[in-house]
């Protein structure tokens, strides 16, 4: 069943606002941690976690990886992930945290194979905008585009910060719950990202 429920098909280009996302605000985190711990309603209520979270997973995956097929593929790993712990889950942290954690860990274990396999590339972040390019769920202008190449231009870690803050409006104090890092250093990472952002694109223009 894993395999083949969690197939979305988002298109781009990638939105700043919340419009895309899934509404969360009728979604009760407490009564959906009860009937996880009761194997009655685990599935059920994971189905609900599934139909809330998806679309805003997908997109943070897919500012990340840029490539719709590579991101439907790793969001479908985060959920057979989640899955197999999810009984696990007691609510020390928030749920969207924990959700966000095992995707980003994901997106991180791809990328560093994805910088592996390119390691007799001239031009790694060249070859991966192309890739975007050419990608048929990628209708985005050029700005967007260019937008997407000085991301690239970023560490992986520094890209993730910056996506969660920039794209969804995520508070420092959450993001440090999901990188065990301090809420000064996300502060700076973020400031030191659109830095290199608009001097990218200012020298592109």
């Amino acid at each position: 069943m894993l395999n083949t429920y969690f197939r979305p098909t988002f298109a781009a280009p990638y939105p700043r606002t919340q419009t895309n996302v899934s509404d969360t605000t009728s979604f009760n985190e407490r009564e959906i941690i009860a009937r996880i711990q009761d194997k009655t309603t685990l599935k059920q209520a994971f189905e609900t976690i599934v139909r809330t979270f998806s679309e805003q997973l997908y997109w943070q995956i897919r500012r990340l990886v840029l490539s719709h097929e590579d991101a439907n593929d790793l969001l479908q790993n985060t959920w057979i992930k989640v899955w197999l712990n999810i009984e696990l889950f007691r609510g020390e942290a928030k749920l969207s945290t924990w959700l966000y954690r095992i995707a980003m860990n994901e997106c991180l274990t791809f990328l560093n194979k994805q910088r592996l396999n390119m390691v007799d590339i001239d031009d790694p972040e060249a070859a991966v905008a192309q890739k975007l390019e050419s990608d048929p769920y990628f209708s985005g202008d050029r700005i967007q585009l260019l937008m997407q190449k000085a991301l690239l231009t970023l560490p992986e870690k520094q890209r993730m910060v910056f996506n969660l803050k920039y794209y969804q409006e995520m508070k420092y104090e959450e993001m440090s719950d999901i990188f065990g890092t301090s809420v000064g250093a996300l502060k700076a990472s973020y400031h030191h990202a659109v830095k290199k952002i608009e001097k990218y694109i200012s020298e592109a223009d």
